[in-house]
């Protein structure tokens, strides 16, 4: 570009102008601070990062820069997005913005062949690909070999995510790095976040390069009433919901912690609304298109809510979103700050509303641990690239070292961070790059990720302004108070009461307790410590089974609790539990059980499980039976799959006479399901014609 192209010239105000009125309405201009973010992208070599509160009008800026960029001759646009809803939105505004758009996602690969021609061939203006995508070597080889010396701009969305001090660290964001060394240099490039507090800024700076020009701007957010109401038991929040969901305005989004707490909340407001309520859940297992239909009924508002996990927070787009309810508090204030930034971005008053239980702190325990690297299995890991002669899968990988697929999947993208692995057609492979532990490093994000956690608690407690506490947390450079949160006002928004209604607690309880969750046969050894791999053998294999308690079932919260001391009610509630849940699998028993047998997971005394299958025994009148165990050891709550197996192999005691008999084995409890696995197999070798599980409680 000549002399020229480095200043604000009147084409460009004009070419940024029809932009932003495409995009905003007639006679909308950019503000001050959008001009010097898009005036600074028309230089060559710029790199820029926007730090800005969600509303504050990013995308305008890259959509605006791509247009003066492209109408001065240059490349497309790459722009790095994380989430399939958010690149649906963008695909969408580029279009208003009169831009040539398209994504390459797991959603259209019919249409990957044609994309790819179309950016090679300077036909399209932008393209939107994932993180992971980007890190795929097949498409690096394919498209950005093709285009790195071309590209007109590269934007990376939601960039906190490059960094492993923010609260949403993904690693193959931190790819984008390596991107960075092979375009061209004289391309621009621009970073954007709504939640990056001052030592991620600094971090994604530094990765963007020592001249990055940062624009930081104040996030408080006016038009949010922020509430934060007392601890409550884990139903009687889900009575909160229920009472309050056709009351709040407009309508929003319900988050919960995990993807069972969404199908179970969803359950219980139709069951005390009906179906006409208009909600439904939202959760990273539904495929594309459910995903889609879903964005879409919430955005044309044909929905109330949807109750969402956090697959439903980036950069979905409602500009009239009413209400944001957190039924339970995520484990960092960034994150939180993030979420309820999906509301009020149109209008001048949202409500949101936490409601907190003692329960979260189990949560955000496991948050504070849960991604950083063990370097036990780190070793096995790369042992098992070194020895193997072609690059194996990480599916390969679970079933050599018995670590579970998602934890390797994990390790293999931090050790490619770390210049240690790489990601090759069909596998992964050694670079020979030595890896070791950095505990100072680690050590240093779980104190930061446990200070996090300590702020949410001093939220929760409503100690002083929310918004101010919140974005306070994100290092914001003005902070001071809302004047509109609860604990400004002193009082909830109008129209929220304090507590749940009991009428409507005990009915959601009644609703939630009515069935059982399935309980699929695992159909693979685990390898690694255990010896074993490949398929279990169908003479060794359990039947399909029943779950009575699915992860943190708030309607069994309290009897639970309860039971594991021994109080005679719980356990009549539990048990008859299970007589209902029999009642209804037995249509699909291969054969009526002849014995109960019971095996206590959870250390040694009289377990639930003995207390349940004694009264299944009595009511069913079936043989009854223990399966002996040795309970000294403990796998531990992070063991791989193939150490948990392999010590539930080794405390497996001779079994009962179960010779010809078909089994109804009672656990108490399990979260990986190798205890029934090993057991079952146990039971059939000893001579049993079936084994139907009944596992009493799932843990998250």
């Amino acid at each position: 570009m000549d002399t020229e192209a480095n200043t604000w010239t009147t084409a460009r105000a004009a070419t940024a102008t029809t932009v932003i009125e495409a995009l905003a309405g007639p006679g909308a201009t950019l503000r001050e601070d959008q001009l010097t973010a898009v005036s600074a992208l028309t230089t060559p070599g710029s790199r820029v990062l926007v730090v800005q509160a969600t509303g504050w009008g990013k995308s305008a800026v890259y959509w605006a820069a791509t247009a003066i960029l492209r109408s001065e001759g240059a490349g497309p646009t790459l722009i790095v997005s994380p989430l399939l809803s958010l690149m649906r939105d963008q695909v969408a505004a580029a279009h208003r913005a009169g831009l040539r758009a398209a994504t390459v996602n797991s959603a259209n690969i019919g249409d990957w062949s044609a994309i790819e021609d179309d950016l090679r061939s300077g036909a399209l203006d932008v393209l939107l690909v994932s993180p992971e995508r980007l890190a795929n070597p097949g498409f690096g080889r394919r498209v950005l070999d093709a285009v790195a010396d071309t590209l007109g701009l590269l934007v990376i969305d939601e960039a906190h995510a490059i960094s492993d001090w923010g609260h949403d660290f993904r690693p193959d964001y931190r790819r984008v790095a390596d991107v960075l060394k092979t375009v061209n240099p004289a391309m621009p490039v621009l970073a954007t976040t709504a939640t990056a507090n001052a030592r991620v800024t600094d971090d994604v700076a530094g990765q963007l390069g020592s001249a990055t020009l940062v624009l930081r701007g104040p996030l408080a957010r006016r038009s949010l009433q922020l509430n934060v109401l007392d601890a409550m038991t884990p139903i009687e929040r889900y009575g909160w919901v229920v009472d309050h969901i056709d009351r709040l305005p407009g309508s929003g989004i319900v988050y919960v912690l995990t993807v069972a707490d969404a199908q179970r909340l969803v359950d219980a407001i139709v069951a005390v609304h009906g179906e006409g309520i208009g909600v439904a859940a939202y959760t990273g297992q539904l495929d594309a298109d459910r995903r889609h239909v879903l964005e879409d009924g919430l955005r044309d508002n044909d929905l109330k809510a949807l109750v969402a996990t956090s697959a439903l927070g980036m950069g979905y787009d409602k500009p009239d979103l009413g209400f944001v309810v957190h039924v339970g508090s995520p484990p960092s204030p960034v994150s939180y700050y993030q979420q309820v930034g999906r509301a009020g971005r149109a209008i001048d008053d949202a409500v949101v509303a936490l409601l907190p239980s003692g329960a979260d702190a189990g949560i955000w325990d496991h948050f504070a641990t849960a991604t950083i690297p063990d370097p036990k299995q780190m070793a096995a890991v790369l042992d098992e690239l070194d020895r193997s002669d072609e690059a194996p899968s990480a599916i390969a990988i679970e079933a050599s070292t018995g670590i579970r697929r998602t934890r390797v999947e994990l390790m293999l993208k931090q050790l490619a961070v770390d210049g240690a692995v790489d990601r090759v057609d069909g596998g992964w492979r050694s670079t020979g790059t030595p890896w070791s532990y950095d505990a100072e490093h680690y050590d240093g994000i779980i104190d930061t990720r446990r200070r996090e956690a300590d702020i949410m608690r001093a939220y929760t407690r409503g100690e002083r302004c929310l918004m101010a506490l919140l974005v306070e947390s994100l290092d914001d450079p003005e902070v001071a108070a809302c004047g509109r949160c609860s604990v400004c006002r002193g009082a909830l928004s109008d129209g929220l009461t304090a507590a749940a209604d009991p009428e409507t607690v005990r009915a959601v309880s009644a609703t939630l307790r009515s069935g059982a969750h399935d309980l699929d046969p695992r159909k693979m050894w685990p390898g690694g410590a255990f010896g074993a791999k490949g398929r279990i053998p169908g003479h060794l294999a359990t039947e399909p089974g029943k779950v009575l308690v699915h992860a943190d079932a708030p309607e069994w919260t309290d009897t639970l609790t309860a039971a594991r001391r021994g109080d005679a009610d719980a356990l009549g509630e539990i048990s008859a539990a299970a007589v209902a849940a029999l009642s209804a699998w037995r249509t699909t028993w291969v054969q009526r059980p002849e014995i109960a047998v019971s095996l206590t997971t959870g250390g040694s005394g009289r377990s639930i499980a003995d207390h349940v299958a004694d009264h299944l025994a009595s009511v069913g009148s079936l043989d009854r039976a223990t399966q002996p165990i040795d309970t000294s050891g403990d796998p531990g709550r992070d063991a791989s799959g193939a150490d948990e197996a392999a010590h539930w192999r080794a405390a497996m005691q001779p079994a009962p006479d179960v010779a010809g008999r078909t089994v109804l084995l009672v656990v108490d409890s399990s979260r990986s399901g190798w205890p029934i696995t090993v057991a079952g197999a146990h039971l059939r070798d000893a001579g049993a014609a079936a084994v139907l599980p009944l596992l009493i409680h799932r843990p998250a």
